[in-house]
């Protein structure tokens, strides 16, 4: 068992249970008595570079507990992307500063980072425990069952759509929402625990794992228009053609890059008014609404998942565990165990990091616009307890008289 200090960090999007994480590997690594300080980096790997360090030590466990419960990331973050180079900065940091223990709260990126700087330790002889925890609302984690922060945005998905769907319902036309997603649809896909009767909406939901086809999706909605009168359809952010071109790109004339030189697909609102657009001119369907649910979905205050928040803390007390019980670094994993319940297992850093997860086949159905029960199952019981109901008056009409 290494002597010595810890460190914590948080990366990429904040969630509604990331502070969750930091506080379990606070509190659990102030029960060891080889670890003589803890510290937490702000704004991630550039509060680290730039040694802009917190002694977490001194926090009292209840402002740690109240930080705890309160959504995004209580430590800042970043959206720096490491590479050799940088990593090999932040382990200059850690090494001058005497840090045995370095856990980062993040998703695909953050792995990769701790992966760069676990080598780097280890190529210097350096003694240093590194260990990644999960973190993403889009759940695309390798090697996990589902990932903290996605119960709580899925939760909130589910209640939105379940609104959207009761609005639509007085107001009859087409009401259509983008939903965050590059890759995976795993948090459009939530969009369907919303629905309660057969002829509730989302009628159509529409992912990165399959092909999207303009004409397609036009004549699916019209289909579903002209059965229901009426249609909701949820749309993931990451939608492309078949040569993997984003669907936006074809439909805007212009089209803004972030500072990966990513494509920005939903922050700007411009995919959901872009179809809705065409359904107006080429349906001629006069009332459409689109919505972009953007930052909404990621730390939702009042909406969060008690089943998100426990697992988002165990997986930070498991990572101390790991680290200090443990011979290697490596990236905590959740694994389902029987109906519902769950176990967690340290993965090697390189079979998670970079990766991407996307939906199972199992999960989407064979129209590709829309999801099984399969899914439904698997995505029930994270959404936790006291997940709200919609009804709707019988349908006891009176004869009529006149007509």
């Amino acid at each position: 068992m290494l002597h010595g200090k810890v460190l914590v960090a948080q990366g990429g999007g904040p969630t509604a249970v990331i502070n969750q994480s930091m506080a379990g590997v606070v509190l659990e690594a102030r029960k060891f008595r080889n670890v003589d300080l803890v510290y937490g980096a702000y704004h991630g790997v550039r509060g680290i570079v730039n040694e802009d360090f917190l002694d977490l030590t001194q926090e009292t466990s209840h402002n740690l507990e109240m930080v705890a419960n309160t959504p995004s990331s209580g430590l800042g973050s970043t959206r720096d992307k490491p590479d050799l180079k940088y990593c090999q900065e932040i382990f200059k940091v850690l090494k001058a500063h005497g840090i045995s223990y370095f856990f980062y709260v993040g998703g695909n990126d953050s792995s990769d980072t701790v992966r760069i700087v676990s080598e780097e330790a280890r190529k210097a002889g350096y003694p240093l425990r590194s260990v990644h925890i999960p973190k993403t609302i889009d759940n695309d984690l390798v090697g996990n069952d589902h990932t903290p922060g996605f119960p709580s945005a899925a939760r909130f998905v589910a209640q939105a759509f379940m609104g959207a769907n009761l609005d639509n319902a007085a107001l009859t036309g087409v009401y259509l929402a983008v939903v965050m997603g590059r890759h995976a649809g795993f948090l459009t896909a939530a969009s369907a625990l919303g629905k309660k009767f057969p002829d509730d909406g989302p009628h159509l939901i529409y992912i990165p794992e399959r092909t999207f086809v303009v004409d397609k999706f036009l004549a699916d909605v019209k289909a579903t228009y002209d059965r229901y009168g009426r249609c909701v359809v949820a749309v993931s952010e990451g939608i492309h053609d078949e040569n993997g071109v984003p669907i936006i790109t074809k439909l805007a004339k212009e089209v803004e890059k972030d500072a990966h030189g990513n494509v920005q697909l939903s922050g700007t609102g411009a995919l959901a008014d872009l179809l809705c657009e065409e359904i107006k001119t080429r349906l001629g369907i006069k009332r459409v609404r689109g919505d972009t649910f953007g930052y909404l979905q990621r730390s939702f205050v009042g909406c969060v998942s008690d089943v998100d928040q426990r697992e988002a803390r165990e997986v930070g007390e498991k990572a101390v565990q790991y680290a200090m019980w443990g011979e290697q670094d490596g990236s905590v994993a959740i694994k389902r165990t029987g109906f519902y319940s769950v176990d967690y297992q340290l993965m090697p850093l390189e079979m998670v990091a970079g990766k991407t997860r996307v939906m199972e086949d199992e999960f989407i159905n064979a129209e590709g616009n829309g999801v099984t029960d399969a899914f439904r199952l698997y995505l029930r019981p994270l959404l936790g307890a006291g997940m709200p109901d919609a009804y709707r008056l019988r349908t006891n009409t009176v004869p009529k008289i006149l007509r």
